[in-house]
Formats: C-alpha cells, structure tokens, sequence
C-alpha cells in the first residue's frame, strides 16, 4: 500500500508510528511544508517527506488528510483536481463529513475516521466509516492500520463517528482534567505535587485497565470500591452534589454540537 499523507503533524506521525509498529507493508509520503518537521520524519520513520502536496497524492493508494478542518479548502484546491478514481482519501478531520470531502473533492473513495490523541502510544480509540466505493481489500488494510493505534470501530452510519468524537476524541482532554484535580486535591491535603501526580496518573491508567480486562460495568466497579457509610461513598457523594455526571455529559454534548458546527462550517 502507497500512503500519501497530507499534513506532518502529531496525529499523522502516530498513524505513521502505528504502520512501522504493526509491520505492514505500505511504503510512505508525506506532503508537509516545514523544512525541520520533515528531516524528523524522514531520520525516524524513513519516509519520504517532501515540501508539495501534490507529490505526497502522486501514485499514492491512499492519500490520509491529517490536516486542520479549517485548511480543507486550502487542500481541496491544491489537490482536487489530481485524484483518480482508484484512489482513497482517509479524512481524520473533526466535524468534515463524508459528503462535504466528496464535494469539495470531487471524489467518491472516501473513508472518515476519528481518532484520539492516545494513539500516540497505541492506546488510541479509532471511530470510521467508509464510502460504499472503498474496495474491500482497502478496508481490511484500514482496519489493521487502526488497529495498530489501539482500538478501533467500524460504524456502518456517519453519525456515530459524529458521536464519537464527543467521548473518544475530545475525552480524554476531560480525563486531563480530572487527573490535574486530583493532583490539586492532594497538594491541598499536603501532599509532595510529584507524589501526587503519580498516585493519580496510575489510579487512572489502572482503572481503565481493569474495566477493559474486567469488562464489567463502570457501575459494578464502582460498588465494589464503594463501602457503606465509607470515605469513598462520602466522596461520591460530593461529587453528585456538585453535578459531576451531569458536568460531563454537557462537556460530551458541547464537544459533538461544537463538531456540528466546524462540520456546517466546512460546507
């Protein structure tokens, strides 16, 4: 598979990152116009990197837009116009649906996807869909890419990416949050701030990876951790008093109407 990616960024080098880790064979391009960005991918991945988008979509198989959603029609005018119909285009722009790419592109290949920034360490959550055009065979190669990233999840309907990138891809920024006041909380009871930083870094790391191992529900894991008139259960119940379920669940509303918005936008 020849990949020809349209922007050098953190998301592009974890994809790229995630190819050479899962051994696929796919040889690599990237169209990026900072000088010092593409010595450091070409010296640690050995791609090709070069300075044109238009060599980077040159003969490529796949051409993967890891751009800013507000650039589409900036890239859509540099490369539009080049694209042959056995080509795919892989879009991991927020909020840019699949029928706004095909317009502007004028193009019918076209596979969307969601990522999240974890994937930077192959704990990413990948959220795609594809157009019916895409071949199945590009679609197993998607697949095994995204996979290579973490998890990923195939959705037959668009809106579900949509949804997506309200829990998945701005979530862990909610995550980030939550752990810096953790780490507060405990500089306030007296705590040394490295100490805390690691007590709640771990705490977070091993939960999650006791509901995946586990796969029980959030809420039985909570019970169990949860005693009768216990310090947990006197934790929990602050929490409720101050919203925090509802906080997140508008913070997750927020991310997605924002995502409507930047998709609208892009029309």
């Amino acid at each position: 598979m020849k990949l020809g990616f349209i922007g050098g960024g953190v998301m592009a080098e974890a994809i790229i990152a995630g190819v050479r880790r899962a051994g696929l064979e796919a040889d690599v391009t990237v169209g990026e116009p900072v000088a010092a960005r593409r010595t450091a991918l070409e010296s640690v991945y050995g791609v090709t990197a070069v300075a044109e988008n238009s060599a980077a979509v040159k003969d490529a198989d796949m051409i993967v837009l890891a751009v800013k959603p507000q650039q589409i029609d900036g890239v859509a005018a540099q490369i539009g116009g080049l694209l042959a119909p056995d080509q795919t285009v892989l879009s991991i722009l927020a909020g840019v649906k699949m029928h706004t790419l095909g317009t502007k592109l004028n193009h019918g290949r076209l596979i969307r996807v969601m990522p999240n920034t974890p994937a930077q360490v192959g704990e990413g959550m990948c959220a795609w869909t594809a157009s019916p055009e895409v071949p199945e065979s590009v679609r197993v190669f998607t697949g095994q890419m995204l996979d290579a990233l973490g998890v990923s999840i195939y959705m037959e309907d668009e809106k579900y990416v949509d949804m997506a990138l309200a829990v998945s891809a701005s979530g862990p920024a909610f995550v980030y949050v939550f752990m810096e006041s953790l780490i507060d909380a405990g500089v306030l009871l007296g705590l040394p701030r490295p100490m805390a930083h690691t007590l709640a870094q771990q705490l977070i790391i091993g939960s999650g990876v006791l509901a995946r191992e586990t796969g029980k529900h959030p809420a039985e894991l909570r019970n169990l951790v949860t005693s009768p008139g216990g310090t947990t259960a006197a934790g929990l119940q602050a929490l409720e008093e101050a919203g925090f379920r509802a906080a997140v669940v508008n913070a997750a509303v927020a991310a997605w109407e924002r995502g409507e918005e930047l998709g609208k936008g892009s029309k």
